[in-house]
């Protein structure tokens, strides 16, 4: 418990010790709110939150893999990955420390837009319940996105490289599961390919929290896709580690 809280401590700091930190949170929060009021809050005139988390999974594709690409791709271009790994602690406690630093990241950046929420609150009377569960899709969505970036971030010593994939495969993800992508492959597979395609897309499961329903399957649907991802990076890093 002590090595994943010193690599949990050590990767927040790194975050805010840099100006990256902040370029990244002053250019997340200047789209999210171009995107919620020039482009849709002051169109539609409702006082909600809807817009914002229509947005927010396109919003994500891009920002949260430029947030995970540095997180073990730095670490082996620099050759800082072999010390970590000669110290007393598990590759399973350096990955989940490293990805629950940068988790948390995301959450700031998302708290962070509370200031949209209050002025909704006070042009509207908005659900608030609605938002609360909102934001915790949206959550569980960045760690879904981020726990891909992280895993390819330990395939790969470039970050660009990275990036691009974690990009695609998050677009992959969400766009799976719009109703022009499945009403393109209903065209051509069974309905029940089709279906298990809607499954698996971010955005069916998304929707449903946006709408503000809680629901069993779509929460244990984010752990999974979580885990998975972050335990394949984990034996990606095990193997280099044997190497």
């Amino acid at each position: 418990m002590n090595s994943f809280c010193a690599v949990f401590k050590r990767e927040l700091k790194s975050y805010f010790s840099t100006p990256l930190a902040y370029v990244f949170l002053v250019i997340f929060l200047f789209f999210s709110g171009y995107l919620t009021f020039k482009k849709g809050f002051y169109t539609i005139r409702q006082a909600d939150m809807n817009t914002f988390f229509v947005n927010l999974p396109l919003l994500f594709v891009f920002m949260v893999p430029s947030t995970a690409m540095r997180l073990w791709a730095e670490e082996r271009k620099g050759g800082t990955i072999e010390l970590l790994f000669t110290l007393p602690i598990t590759i399973s406690q350096a990955v989940l420390g490293k990805f629950v630093a940068a988790w948390l990241f995301l959450g700031i950046a998302l708290a962070l837009t509370f200031p949209m929420v209050i002025t909704v609150a006070y042009l509207g009377e908005p659900d608030i319940g609605l938002i609360v569960v909102g934001y915790l899709g949206s959550f569980l969505m960045a760690g879904g996105f981020l726990a891909i970036g992280c895993f390819f971030s330990a395939i790969s010593k470039n970050q660009v490289i990275s990036f691009v994939l974690s990009v695609v495969v998050c677009a992959i993800f969400v766009y799976a599961g719009m109703p022009t992508t499945l009403n393109y492959f209903a065209g051509f597979l069974p309905m029940g390919l089709v279906s298990a395609i809607e499954n698996m897309s971010m955005m069916t499961h998304f929707e449903s929290l946006q709408k503000g329903v809680i629901k069993f399957s779509d929460i244990t649907y984010f752990i999974l896709l979580i885990s998975g991802w972050i335990y394949a990076c984990g034996i990606i890093l095990d193997e280099r580690k044997a190497k």
